[in-house]
């Protein structure tokens, strides 16, 4: 997964208040159980020494933050009194998260965020498109597309001398509307970075659309039999599909990235297995991908900066990299910061997947320090 999301995090400095809490609104007495949940975090937050003006910004936001249909929880990390980032997770984390310290404690987040997939989902009929979609780094992407010929739309009945004349003339604008649909999805896409494209809608018309779509997005769609832009159509059989289509293709990322360290580790490449690879490997800004196995239970901690690459498994060797003031801290935090602040890709994976060194591995960008940085 890109951590891109987690940037703005490593261009501040600390300490940082950290939660990750239950903001669903699906209950009547939803509000009051935000408020309740957010006053125990506080007072975790507080104990631990967390500063008035950062629990301020926290509050308001838990308290005033924009809700989202469904289940979720909220993530939001905040530092001298403001909160930096925000932003919904769907999936459960096991618990909930009020922790204080030099970095942020973004793992639960981003084990909660998934294998991330840039998606564009289209519903069409004879008229327009209705859109919606995420770009890589989760900035959601939604409204409507409409085409310019609006007449005639519908086929007359069979008979009458102008009965082809009509046939015809619905036949070439469903066609047009066709094509400046397809031509502004082809952009979207593009501008979005998306990898799959999910058409849905009136069966001929998503045809016309799919016919339509330029010749790099013919081989990166599915579509959907379920899903329309009927006032009143139930929504949920498409939104099932779409998480189906995202799901199976973040499942392919990550068999692809244990394949090719399969692959580089077999010809003695640039694939690295063990904490202390990973951390020299970011002290170098080599790592492309580092696979970690999760487990926020893990007592392990790292040794760190001011500097994303200020990273070290002991205090000496902190000092060693330049560091003015080594901190102790988890290190799937210190991992996380130097992999966002490298542009580096995570990919998390279980025990029964990756096996090796601890469940610490990482594809490297080049395989020599004398390298050029790629």
């Amino acid at each position: 997964m890109h951590l891109s999301v987690l940037r703005p995090l490593s261009e501040h400095p600390g300490p940082w208040a950290s939660i990750v809490l239950d903001a669903s609104h699906e209950t009547e007495d939803a509000t009051k159980a935000i408020e309740l949940r957010w006053r125990a975090a506080r007072e975790e937050l507080a104990a631990q020494g967390a500063d008035e003006p950062t629990l301020a910004a926290l509050e308001n936001t838990v308290l005033n933050h924009q809700p989202v249909p469904g289940r979720y929880w909220l993530a939001a990390f905040a530092t001298q009194g403001e909160v930096v980032l925000a932003m919904p997770i769907v999936a459960t984390p096991r618990d909930h998260v009020a922790a204080w310290g030099p970095l942020p404690h973004a793992m639960p987040m981003i084990a909660g965020y998934g294998e991330q997939v840039a998606w564009l989902r289209i519903v069409v009929n004879r008229i327009g498109a209705d859109f919606e979609g995420a770009t890589l780094g989760g900035s959601p992407r939604r409204g409507q597309i409409n085409g310019h010929n609006d007449f005639p739309i519908h086929r007359v009945k069979a008979g009458g001398w102008s009965y082809s004349h009509y046939w015809r003339a619905a036949q070439m604008t469903w066609q047009r509307n066709a094509q400046e649909i397809a031509d502004a999805v082809g952009r979207m896409a593009t501008e979005m970075g998306a990898e799959i494209l999910i058409v849905a809608g009136d069966p001929q018309t998503r045809r016309l659309l799919i016919d339509h779509l330029p010749e790099w997005w013919q081989k990166r769609y599915v579509e959907s039999d379920v899903g329309s832009r009927a006032p009143g159509a139930d929504p949920e059989p498409l939104d099932d599909f779409t998480l189906r289509s995202i799901a199976r293709l973040a499942d392919e990322h990550i068999a692809d990235v244990l394949e090719r360290f399969k692959i580089q580790q077999a010809h003695n490449a640039a694939a690295e297995v063990g904490l202390p690879a990973l951390v020299t490997a970011l002290q170098r800004c080599q790592v492309k991908t580092a696979l970690l196995v999760n487990d926020l239970s893990s007592p392990l901690q790292l040794w760190v900066g001011d500097r994303p690459n200020e990273v070290a498994l002991t205090k000496d060797g902190a000092l060693a990299l330049g560091a003015e003031n080594p901190q102790r801290v988890r290190a799937d935090a210190a991992l996380l910061r130097a992999l966002a602040a490298t542009d580096a890709d995570l990919v998390l994976v279980t025990p029964d997947e990756f096996d090796q060194g601890g469940g610490v591995g990482a594809l490297l960008r080049y395989a020599d320090v004398s390298t050029r940085h790629l």
